[in-house]
């Protein structure tokens, strides 16, 4: 008979919390913590972590074999859970509805990162009016290459514009190479409504600092730092404030006082110096409940965007086509796809159809991998970098795409490289990616077949 597996039972706030595993490995490069030790630690930045989930659904997003290993990600509550442990029943964009965890306490943060759950994804609503959002999301992402005090300027400005419109920012690192700049609203807008406002907020920055920011969705066309407006889309997550993510040196997303920024850098705040620094700074976060604002000024704002004829940009890939949405395809596709759509009348209506803006050019990309495992797709474009150096020489920084892709359940890398600057003579053509393992490919097939 199989030895039962160890487990340690911890008394949180009155409830016991069973923590299976307990010295399973869940980092083990720059730092080595057991599933015990990040256990540990949101319990000791409990005070800051739950206050960014607590009353929220959230998704679990699970690494049960540690940092280390790719994740998959699960909306409904496990049916094996505490009688304590609130849930809360969330519609989709799909139509589809899940019983979602609610986590309102230290028990209940332990009890779902037993579950492997490394890093915290609430949704920006309160249990008590799921339809309307009481966040508004600013996500900074950095595109390859871009320097981190890129973001920081970014991110200066993006508080300047909030406080313009009557908003105020909290900063935090992303836990990675970004910055999430979050406002407190009231909840009176949708989520359409919301993301709205935060795409008249990408687009202004984009046009106070060109150089530096882009509002533009599709990788292709973007440089600097990407405002991700649909993070605010529903159904949309991002790691709350004291998440940990699943770098080497378990850094953390960490809330910020504005003056801390011009000298911070991401990699000073991971599970071995935030501990000390909530307890000798407090939350930064701490009275962000009680700075509600108005979205009034921004949904003005993308009145005038529209009136000079800015419509809306392009939605999440597993959203319906929204009313005022341009095609939704990558301009190196666009070509394509209007061959293939095979609808004349809508054809001919989208060339008829006045537009005040210039059309996209067709980009020259390439995919080079496709993998489950990002270290094994960023060696797959090193081999095509070794096979094709001439056509290598001639990239930039942003020619490469590291897409990370979500399929139904987990994740997966895809790497293109964009030709652009490759003089044509010289431009490698479409071979079969290596590595070509693209876990979406069978379900993708199947479903083509049924049409």
């Amino acid at each position: 008979m199989a030895k039962k597996d160890s487990a340690e039972v911890l008394s949180i706030d009155g409830h016991e919390v069973r923590i299976t595993n307990p010295a399973k490995p869940y980092f083990s490069r720059d730092v080595k913590l057991s599933k015990l030790d990040v256990v540990q630690y949101y319990l000791s930045v409990a005070s800051g972590a739950v206050a960014g989930i607590r009353d929220r659904p959230s998704m679990l997003k699970r690494f049960v074999d540690g940092a280390e290993k790719e994740p998959f990600y699960q909306k409904r509550a496990p049916e094996n859970r505490p009688e304590w442990l609130r849930t809360v029943t969330l519609s989709f964009p799909s139509g589809r509805t899940a019983e979602e965890v609610v986590v309102d306490d230290a028990a209940g943060l332990a009890w779902i990162v037993n579950l492997g759950c490394i890093e915290l994804h609430p949704h920006a609503v309160r249990t008590s009016d799921l339809d309307h959002p009481d966040e508004l999301r600013v996500d900074l992402d950095p595109g390859p290459g871009v320097e981190w005090d890129d973001v920081r300027r970014v991110a200066i400005e993006a508080r300047n514009l909030l406080e313009e419109m009557g908003l105020r920012g909290w900063p935090k690192t992303s836990g990675s190479r970004g910055m999430h700049i979050n406002a407190r609203i009231h909840q009176r807008w949708t989520f359409t409504e919301v993301r709205r406002a935060a795409l008249a907020l990408s687009r202004e920055i984009e046009r106070r600092v060109p150089k530096l920011a882009t509002s533009k969705w599709w990788k292709e066309e973007r440089h600097g730092v990407f405002l991700d407006y649909n993070q605010n889309a529903k159904d949309r997550t991002t790691c709350s404030a004291y998440s940990i993510r699943p770098l080497p040196d378990a850094r953390v997303s960490a809330p910020l006082r504005w003056e801390e920024i011009p000298d911070c850098e991401p990699a000073d705040f991971t599970v071995l110096t935030m501990p000390k620094r909530l307890e000798e700074i407090g939350d930064p976060n701490a009275h962000m409940d009680d700075a509600a604002g108005s979205l009034e000024q921004l949904l003005q704002l993308a009145d005038r965007d529209e009136a000079a004829g800015l419509g809306d940009a392009p939605w999440p890939p597993h959203f319906r086509k929204m009313e005022g949405e341009a095609m939704r395809v990558a301009p190196s596709r666009a070509k394509s796809a209007t061959k293939t759509t095979g609808n004349k009348s809508a054809a001919k209506k989208a060339a008829t159809k006045k537009s005040p803006t210039k059309p996209r050019s067709k980009m020259p990309l390439i995919v080079v991998a496709n993998s489950p495992k990002k270290e094994s797709a960023l060696a797959g474009l090193e081999r095509w970098k070794s096979k094709h150096p001439d056509a290598a020489s001639h990239l930039a920084v942003e020619d490469v795409l590291v897409d990370s892709m979500r399929g139904r359940s987990s994740t997966w890398t895809r790497i293109r490289v964009n030709l652009r600057n490759v003089p044509e003579k010289i431009r490698p053509p479409q071979e079969t990616p290596d590595p070509d393992d693209d876990p979406t490919r069978a379900w993708r097939e199947a479903r083509e077949k049924l049409r």
